[in-house]
Parts: C-alpha cells; sequence; structure tokens
C-alpha cells in the first residue's frame, strides 16, 4: 500500500497536469475562432474555382488541346500522396484518422500494382508513414516554424507538386486532408487534384453556353497551378480549424479525467489516513486499559 506522502504527491502531481489541460484547452479555443473563420472564409472562394475550372474542362471533353494537369497523361501507374497532418501532437485522433485513410488508400493502390509515392506535410504524418511506407517518402515540407498559414505556404507545395508532374514523376496526385466541421467532427478527406476529379453537379435547368476570352487553353495554363495551390491552401486551412477543434475536445476530456482522479485519489487518501488513525487510536486505548 502506498504511503500518505506517495499519495499526497500523486494527488498534486494530477492537480498540476488539470492545471496544464486547461489552459491547452483554453489556448485552442481562442485559436479555433480564428482558424474556423479562416477555413469558412476560404470555401466558397474554392469551391467556385471549382465549378469554374469544370465548366471549362466540360467545354474542352474530348479535346486534342486540353493541358496535362486537366486531361492527365493517360496513365495511372504512379500515384502521389500529398499527406497533411498537424505538426503537434495532443490533438486526439486528428492525426491518426488522417494517416489511416491515407494507409488504406496505399495498402490498395498497392494491391492493384500501382507505385505509390508519398509527399508529407506535417510531422506527425510523416512519423506516423515512416514506420512502415519510409522508402515511399520521397519529400516532407515542415510548417513548424509558420506562425499564420498564408496562400505562399500552399504556392510552394503546389510549385513542387507541379514541378515533379511536369517531369514524368507520377500519373495521378491525392490530397488527403481533415475537412472541419464542428469541434467534435473532422472528417478525414481524400481529394483528386492531378487530374482534377469533379463531382457530378446536379441539374437545375438548361446549361448555360460560354464564351471565354482569352481562349480556354490560355485560361487554363493560369487557371490550374492556382486551383493546385487553392486546393492545397484550403486542406491547410481545413486541418488547422480541424487541429484546434480536436484539441480543444482532447483537452477538455483530459480535464475531466484528471478531475475523476483527484475525486478517487482524495478519497482513497481519506480512507487511508482514517484507518491510520483509528489503529494508533486502538492500540493507545488498548495500552493504556493493559495498564
Amino acid at each position: 500500500m502506498a504511503s500518505l506522502k506517495d499519495m499526497r504527491v500523486r494527488i498534486a502531481a494530477t492537480k498540476a497536469t488539470q492545471k496544464i489541460t486547461k489552459a491547452m484547452q483554453m489556448v485552442a479555443a481562442s485559436k479555433l475562432r480564428r482558424a474556423q473563420a479562416a477555413a469558412e472564409a476560404a470555401r466558397p472562394y474554392a469551391e467556385r474555382m471549382d465549378i469554374v475550372l469544370q465548366n471549362i474542362a466540360s467545354g474542352m471533353a474530348g479535346s486534342d488541346g486540353a493541358p496535362r494537369l486537366l486531361a492527365g497523361t493517360g496513365s495511372d501507374k504512379v500515384h502521389l500522396l500529398i499527406v497533411a497532418t498537424g505538426e503537434r501532437g495532443l490533438a486526439g485522433a486528428f492525426n491518426s484518422s488522417i494517416v489511416r485513410l491515407a494507409r488504406e488508400h496505399i495498402n490498395r493502390l498497392v494491391a492493384e500494382g500501382k507505385e505509390v509515392k508519398i509527399l508529407t506535410v506535417g510531422k506527425k504524418g510523416y512519423e506516423q508513414l515512416r514506420r512502415n511506407f519510409e522508402k515511399m517518402i520521397v519529400d516532407r515540407v515542415d510548417l513548424r516554424g509558420v506562425r499564420v498559414l498564408g496562400y505562399a505556404n500552399a504556392a510552394e507545395i503546389a510549385h513542387k507538386v507541379t514541378a515533379m508532374f511536369e517531369k514524368g514523376e507520377f500519373d495521378v496526385a491525392t490530397l488527403f486532408y481533415s475537412r472541419f466541421k464542428s469541434v467534435i467532427a473532422q472528417i478525414p478527406t481524400a481529394q483528386q487534384i492531378i487530374p482534377p476529379k469533379f463531382e457530378a453537379a446536379q441539374a437545375q435547368g438548361p446549361v448555360a453556353a460560354y464564351e471565354y476570352e482569352p481562349e480556354e487553353d490560355e485560361i487554363l495554363a493560369d487557371l490550374l497551378p492556382r486551383y493546385i495551390a487553392t486546393q492545397i491552401f484550403r486542406a491547410l486551412l481545413e486541418n488547422n480549424a480541424s487541429f484546434y477543434g480536436s484539441q480543444m475536445s482532447a483537452m477538455d476530456n483530459a480535464t475531466r479525467n484528471a478531475g475523476d482522479m483527484i475525486r478517487k485519489q482524495t478519497i482513497k487518501y481519506n480512507r487511508t489516513r482514517q484507518a491510520m488513525i483509528t489503529k494508533e487510536l486502538i492500540e493507545i486505548i488498548s495500552g493504556a486499559e493493559a495498564l
């Protein structure tokens, strides 16, 4: 049985841990507001660009002049997986859920005989994936020194991806991230960005015919690299909001669990102390009666 001193030390340590988790919860809550606002503000622009690119792509369907970034290489033998995770842990299942989705995708592609290459964005994704797929990791991006995520960070990643594609290093690129839904719900998402894979649009009346100035191929030459950077930027913002939401929820649970442990340890300490006092009193009374 632990001594009273050991119990007091354990209670004090648990209280100190509870203070830390409570502070982390409050910090995550304050950062979540800004991160959520940034993610929600980026969605309309990314979705609208997706619609514009889909309209242009449908007009060039079957055309020999379609850019390779839009039409693809005509093959799907080599796949590049861009796995975006957080730089830190203590956020519940945020990082592991993204890596799990990527791992399932990798195993499926390997089973089909495809070649897989991985580009990791974030420390935690790299650490988890290198355990089983270290030879597949071709590059990594570290954002630990970035205080505020900006479009320039996404543009740098997009430049690496497009440069690899132009060199013929892969045929299909898929982006993995966590879409923010609420504080307690983040959705691991896989999105194919090269060549772009659009969701089937629902029929909403007659489709308008557009005439573009300049020509479609000139627009796509500038729009496609911007589209890739925009989707990556959106993924980074969604990840940022999802990280703080998951961390806030995890630290709230940790604070509650610490409170439960403190109550149980305190009850055990008081019972042990009372038993020792009762034992000493019995010994004193027994000694007095013997005299």
